[in-house]
């Protein structure tokens, strides 16, 4: 349940003889002069950019991170490349294994559905409500989430131990409420979804595909009804309801925890948090109510979603066609290599991780990095001090908190042990089911464990940031020390405005609106006075309304309640980065640099960390989906609400970026 925010950091000696003009510094050209940048700061900073950097036809999305991310794949690529011609190790071998595997399009194509044949023979079989409930569980317990998701985290009550969570699941849009809207968007894409079920039910072999498509249609809209949306999905209550097998077996009288956790090795697992009741319930009575036949039809639409993107190219095209330009806009899928490299990483990205690390992260950078955060905390904890709207007794808890924050930085202690996952050259889509039951063992295993503290997230590679609540840290992979957010050779303007508003970000994480209701050793108990609360609640509502005024996209508004935590850590973490950057010399000399004032430099290197361009088809997902607000209002959001933005650049009373006393937010 981490909170997270895509950034990075930075090895300034890493890309030698990559560097091109937006890597390092303020580049002028990414500027745009015509544009005031106290009436739209995010183009002023970025419009440069964005018209000498198209979107790429291969992405829905092109920013800052795409452009760190590309530098990696390089560096991944040339690993990989390596391991399958001359492994070093077991783990290499597999890294090795998995990625020629994934490159032979030959054997690809020769094996067709191969891979598919004995779960498709298993769904041909099902002739009863016992032959269901009896392949679901075997398959959700090698992995395959057909229905619902299954997680080992810790105990939301109790940070120390490791719980079972059962969340829902089994759609095949990217929230219920592709299923519930009625405007007439929402209903030409439902009618897509439909169409493009039916042409992969086709390439199936299905007798009568659009009739099987219309079965799957009705059983997800149905699954929908009964599912959380993203704003309640924020909610960590709403991802704890703790139940023996008896009580869970009450909800689903059908679907056997019992047998399931049985099945899984862990017959000894007697409570676990049935996350979301409502979901569950409903998938217990359709259980009852579809007919063998109509979950067949879902069952085989389940499989080859899955399967699709690690098939031949008929599949491949097919699966792209929906999920990539209907959904989102993209023009062209990315090359086999790069998917390649992907795949690769999301089954075995610690060993992968562990080799990269190896060429790009030195101890120094690691170490100016834990220098920065207790930097940041330092200005943080004076802030805190500082509320006057927070009672004695809550800020010594928030004091108590921040002063136990943990801070990861890079990479693991101790790395992923891979030697049980079996890896072969001869099946891409095998490696792919066998990565996916390893990691369902691995979740397995940690059911009713103690918590494992050393463990991360996220791998290395990953151009990323979190916050987890449960263990109170953040924690920053080795890529984001990378250029352009972090720079030993930049001033303290450029490099406070970049990687130190990220690391201002993660900490506030720990007193946004959700991240507020755990305490200093992760525990979700109320550690706030009510009225201290209540203060809290009246002060982000104007973050609420402020953001649900934005319309990036149509007239589609952004969700004021779905991006707050994000939209309270952005503008947190950007006072308390301003607050540690004015204690440095140069926030103290004021001398212009490229005839910009420290301060400016300061606020520019914020929003070009954020300089991003955003397909119409992506724009429209992520607003209805994503708890993270579009780029352009992660910039001008927060500096509309800092009077030092508005000082730095001469904005005045009545500009667009500078808010009036009544909807100015100030939390933190």
């Amino acid at each position: 349940m981490p909170n997270c925010l895509r950034t990075v950091f930075l090895n300034s000696a890493l890309l030698l003889g990559l560097a091109h003009a937006n890597e390092r510094g303020l580049d002028p050209l990414n500027f745009d002069p015509r544009v005031s940048p106290c009436r739209d700061f995010f183009e002023y900073a970025n419009g440069g950019w964005k018209r000498a950097n198209p979107i790429p036809p291969d992405f829905s999305q092109w920013g800052i991170d795409d452009e760190i991310d590309a530098r990696n794949l390089g560096i991944l690529k040339n690993i990989l490349e390596n391991a399958a011609a001359h492994p070093l190790d077991d783990a290499s071998r597999k890294l090795g294994n998995f990625y020629a595997a994934a490159l032979d399009e030959a054997a690809i194509e020769r094996d067709g559905l191969a891979a598919l044949r004995a779960d498709l023979d298993a769904i041909e079989r099902l002739q009863s409500r016992e032959d269901l409930l009896a392949l679901l569980a075997d398959w959700q317990t090698q992995g395959f989430d057909v229905v619902f998701e299954l997680q080992a985290q810790e105990d939301l009550k109790d940070s120390r131990n490791t719980i079972a969570y059962a969340g829902q699941g089994g759609l095949g849009l990217p929230d219920s409420g592709y299923y519930k809207r009625q405007d007439a968007g929402s209903a030409l894409l439902r009618v897509s979804y439909r169409k493009h079920v039916a042409r992969m039910l086709t390439l199936l072999g299905e007798r009568d595909p659009a009739h099987a498509a219309e079965h799957v249609l009705a059983l997800e809209t149905r699954l929908a009804a009964a599912s959380l949306d993203p704003v309640a999905l924020r909610d960590p209550q709403n991802s704890y309801h703790m139940v023996s097998l008896d009580e869970a077996e009450t909800t689903t009288p059908h679907f056997s925890w019992r047998r399931f956790f049985a099945g899984a090795g862990r017959g000894d697992v007697a409570r676990f948090s049935l996350a979301q009741p409502e979901f569950f319930a409903a998938f217990d009575r359709a259980i009852v109510d579809v007919p063998v036949a109509q979950w067949r039809a879902y069952l085989r639409w389940r499989l080859i979603d899955d399967a699709a993107p690690y098939l031949g190219k008929t599949f491949v095209d097919a699966d792209f066609d929906f999920h990539g330009h209907t959904l989102r806009g993209i023009e062209r899928n990315k090359p086999r290599w790069k998917r390649a490299v992907a795949s690769v990483d999301s089954a075995m990205g610690e060993a992968l991780g562990k080799a990269y690390v190896a060429q790009v992260m030195p101890p120094e950078a690691k170490q100016r990095a834990l220098q920065l955060v207790e930097s940041l905390r330092a200005a943080l904890r004076q802030r805190l001090e500082r509320l006057d709207w927070m009672s004695a007794a809550t800020k010594q808890a928030a004091l108590a908190k921040l002063g136990s924050l943990g801070a990861k930085i890079g990479y693991p202690d101790s790395w992923r042990d891979y030697s049980p996952l079996p890896v072969s050259r001869n099946s891409y889509y095998g490696n792919v089911r066998a990565a996916a039951a390893f990691e369902i063992r691995r979740q397995f295993g940690k059911i009713d464990r103690p918590v494992d503290r050393d463990e991360w997230d996220m791998t290395p590679q990953t151009v990323n940031a979190y916050y987890n609540p449960m263990r109170n840290e953040i924690v920053f992979p080795a890529a984001q020390l990378l250029p352009p957010y972090f720079d030993a050779n930049a001033d303290d303007a450029l490099n406070y405005g970049g990687i130190g508003a990220v690391i201002g970000h993660e900490m506030l994480h720990a007193f946004d609106d959700q991240g507020s209701k755990f305490d200093a050793q992760g525990n979700l108990v109320e550690w706030w006075t009510a009225d201290d609360r209540a203060r809290f609640n009246e002060r982000t509502q104007l973050l609420v309304r402020q953001f649900g005024a934005y319309v990036p996209v149509d007239d589609l508004h952004v969700d004021g309640s779905l991006t707050l935590g994000e939209n309270i850590a952005d503008l947190g973490g950007l006072i308390v980065a301003y607050d540690a950057y004015k204690v440095t010399s140069q926030h103290g000399s004021q001398a212009p640099t490229q005839g910009l004032t420290p301060d400016q430099r300061f606020f520019l290197a914020y929003a070009q960390s954020w300089r991003n361009a955003e397909r119409t088809r992506e724009l429209r997902v992520q607003v209805r989906t994503n708890e993270h607000a579009p780029a352009k209002y992660r910039v001008n959001g927060p500096v509309s609400n800092l009077p030092a933005f508005a000082q730095a650049f001469a904005c005045k009373q009545g500009d667009a970026m500078v808010r009036d006393e009544r909807t100015h937010a100030a939390i933190w």
